[in-house]
């Protein structure tokens, strides 16, 4: 399987600290592991599946699309305005 990163992805990834990183890479682990685990979101980001990670107080959610062949990896971060930002990425 092939695994794709936008370049936000890349930017923001290159920026995390250790604990950060070992967070989000879990997160890929396991969308590498399991496509389809991530929520599939409804309307405008009808095609995308957030994965929610979460370790102590520290919550990050991971956006990818999947197909049988590939997973891209969209973008990452805290719940915080984070769908927001999403849709104006995607437009």
């Amino acid at each position: 399987m092939k695994i794709l990163q936008t370049p936000t992805f890349e930017r923001k990834y290159k920026k995390l600290n250790r604990k950060q990183l070992s967070l989000i890479n879990e997160a890929i682990e396991a969308i590498i592991a399991e496509p389809v685990i991530g929520e599939l979101k409804r309307g405008d980001l009808g095609s995308i599946r957030v994965h929610k990670v979460r370790k102590s107080k520290v919550e990050f959610l991971v956006a990818y699309w999947s197909t049988e062949s590939s997973i891209q990896l969209i973008d990452f971060g805290s719940h915080e305005n984070f769908y927001r930002d999403l849709k104006r990425k995607l437009k």
